[in-house]
């Protein structure tokens, strides 16, 4: 029996969209799926599986993407003894193995034209016909499919079948990307730490968490997830902010030790006096970037009184550098 699949959020519009979704799910309707890479279809694809009646059953997966015409064609519909060269046995396909369960096609978008001809018999008939056979075979399988693009503009470019379209267009699920529903990434950190530490979870720095909250995930809920394997990888109890990977830092913390700095006093490209100038500006920047502008948090950050604070701050800008902006100095 497979763990069951748990779709985590809070979200209005995903809440909205499982119980819409769970009206479907009975029936056998071709259920396409639409969002970025990350998302979580193959997860949705699976939820599907698990609370339909044909959970009992197989859940066969495969993506289409980057697979040869020729092997594709036999790795989803099967072939016959003697089909080519090597095919000395007869072998099943995708459709015969998922029988009487679900299988789901990730990046249908990706799927050559002639294999989009194969996809539409089935549809139409429920039947399918190996390679190099000739005789149809029956299947019974519920078919999911997921594209990470828009397919109607594939199809007003000629690279889709419009029939096709229409088959898999019967119900269109578009799953969000992750900064749209910020308000879940608590939630799916928990999870993932709680995963990923086999029950003992590390602690979160708030402030590690206040930079999940900000990033803006362009790779969604699976480059969220390789980042919180990652902090559980490094730590044993706390995490903090340098355990981040540097694009999730706030401007200028990565550089804040100054090894640059040094090195323009080696290589004698700047005075010790300048230098100093130089890193003093990229811990205030650092600070100023970590409190929102604020500059009484920003001085007790950095263990400085507010005077002393704003007469180095002023002395930063005063040389040239402003606190919004890269330091070009080293």
């Amino acid at each position: 029996m497979e763990n069951p699949v748990v779709i985590i959020s809070r979200n209005p519009r995903i809440q909205e969209l499982l119980r819409n979704l769970d009206r479907v799910i009975p029936t056998q309707t071709t259920i396409l799926i639409t969002g970025e890479t990350g998302t979580g279809k193959e997860v949705l694809a699976d939820y599907i599986h698990q609370t339909s009646d044909r959970a009992p059953f197989p859940f066969v997966k495969l993506s289409l993407s980057a697979m040869p015409e020729d092997l594709l064609a036999s790795e989803l519909f099967g072939h016959e003894r003697g089909a080519y060269t090597s095919a000395t046995t007869e072998k099943k396909g995708l459709f015969e193995v998922a029988n009487r369960g679900t299988l789901f096609l990730d990046d249908i978008d990706d799927v050559p034209l002639s294999i989009q001809t194969k996809l539409l018999r089935f549809l139409e008939s429920g039947d399918m016909i190996r390679v190099g056979g000739i005789h149809p075979v029956k299947v019974d399988v519920r078919l999911v499919v997921a594209s990470k693009v828009n397919l109607k503009k594939m199809v007003d470019s000629g690279r889709f079948r419009s029939d096709l379209y229409y088959r898999l267009h019967v119900y269109p699920v578009q799953l969000p990307p992750l900064r749209d529903r910020r308000e879940d990434i608590p939630l799916l950190v928990d999870f993932f730490n709680r995963q990923f530490g086999n029950g003992a979870p590390i602690r979160l720095d708030e402030k590690v968490l206040s930079r999940l909250m900000a990033h803006d995930w362009p790779g969604n809920i699976r480059e969220l997830k390789n980042v919180v394997h990652r902090l559980v990888l490094l730590n044993d109890s706390k995490t903090g902010l340098p355990d981040l990977p540097e694009d999730f830092l706030p401007f200028g913390f990565s550089s804040v030790s100054g090894t640059d700095c040094l090195s323009c006093l080696i290589g004698q490209e700047k005075t010790f006096e300048q230098v100093v100038h130089c890193l003093e500006g990229r811990l205030i920047r650092y600070a100023m970037a970590e409190t929102g502008g604020n500059k009484q948090q920003a001085a007790h950050r950095l263990g400085l009184s507010p005077s002393t604070f704003r007469d180095k701050l002023e002395r930063v800008e005063k040389g040239g550098i402003s606190i919004y902006s890269s330091c070009s100095d080293c």
